[in-house]
């Protein structure tokens, strides 16, 4: 799991041994839309690995409603289906010089998704080493491991590099294979053992909160273009056609993401029926720092 454009569909490749595993992606468009099962196999080993690719929560072409959706269909039927994650991978840029926007989003939701009791399980890895100065990576790792990954790491999770080789790639498989814990995700025992729906569960409020973050940021925007809007640029048209488009273009992200507020909101009987429900999970999810 990680940002769209991490590496994923990378690491993956090297895992295989550079054989045509899967399509790697390029430029600003996702790859990976789809939850994806791959089988690898280090040929010193008897048995293959099973790597399961999955879009990140700024894929280009998928709302983040969509995308958690996805992943959960496909948690929540291999859950019950009685196959067990032996764990989870989550990857993120070295190259980035902040957590901020897409890779702090997607730590966020990961961290909603996968519970205390799945963590020792995670191994957080990191890639695009190669794009960086010397020292740089070090102590953004350090920040890593200091800050936003604490929370993780206090519940077991592990740290790996990925470094554009197969060797580093089974390293990291290999981390992942040590801890052995089958635990369920939370998102898993939420949806299965405590039949909640999708929005009701810790990703999906995280998620709904987050889209009302957005909707509100993107309406005072909308407001600051019409109060410029109304001034008087009939001496110059092109700024008036600026700014239309930006209003235009504003006005469809508000539509978009008031779209999957309404999907995500849960009903007023159902939040009535919550109260009485004092069934809870067994896990928690990890907190992670903004």
């Amino acid at each position: 799991m990680g940002p769209t454009g991490v590496g994923k569909s990378t690491f993956i490749k090297y895992a295989a041994g550079g054989k045509n595993a899967v399509v790697v992606g390029h430029h600003l468009e996702s790859c990976t839309s789809e939850v994806q099962p791959i089988k690898v196999k280090r040929r010193e080993d008897e048995n293959p690995v099973i790597l399961v690719d999955t879009p990140g929560f700024d894929d280009t072409k998928l709302p983040d409603t969509e995308i958690l959706r996805r992943i959960a269909v496909w948690l929540q039927q291999t859950y019950q289906d009685k196959v067990r994650l032996a764990g989870i991978i989550y990857m993120h840029r070295i190259s980035d010089n902040r957590m901020a926007g897409a890779p702090l989003k997607n730590l966020t939701m990961f961290s909603q998704l996968c519970g205390t009791a799945a963590a020792e399980g995670v191994v957080l890895s990191t890639t695009m080493w190669g794009s960086i100065k010397d020292g740089t990576g070090e102590s953004r790792e350090e920040e890593l491991k200091a800050k936003f990954w604490k929370g993780m790491l206090d519940c077991g999770a592990k740290v790996s590099r990925f470094e554009l080789t197969q060797e580093s790639a089974w390293d990291t498989i290999d981390e992942v294979r040590k801890s052995a814990n089958k635990a369920a995700l939370l998102l898993q025992e939420e949806m299965v053992e405590l039949e909640r729906k999708l929005s009701e569960t810790q990703a999906g409020k995280t998620l709904y909160n987050d889209l009302l973050k957005r909707l509100d940021e993107q309406r005072k925007i909308l407001r600051d273009l019409l109060i410029e809007a109304q001034r008087d640029h009939s001496a110059n048209p092109q700024l008036a056609m600026d700014l239309q488009l930006q209003h235009d273009a504003t006005k469809k992200q508000i539509d978009d993401i008031f779209s999957q507020v309404r999907e995500l909101k849960i009903p007023l009987t159902r939040r009535i029926a919550q109260l009485f429900n004092f069934r809870r999970a067994r896990a928690a999810p990890v907190k992670t720092k903004q």
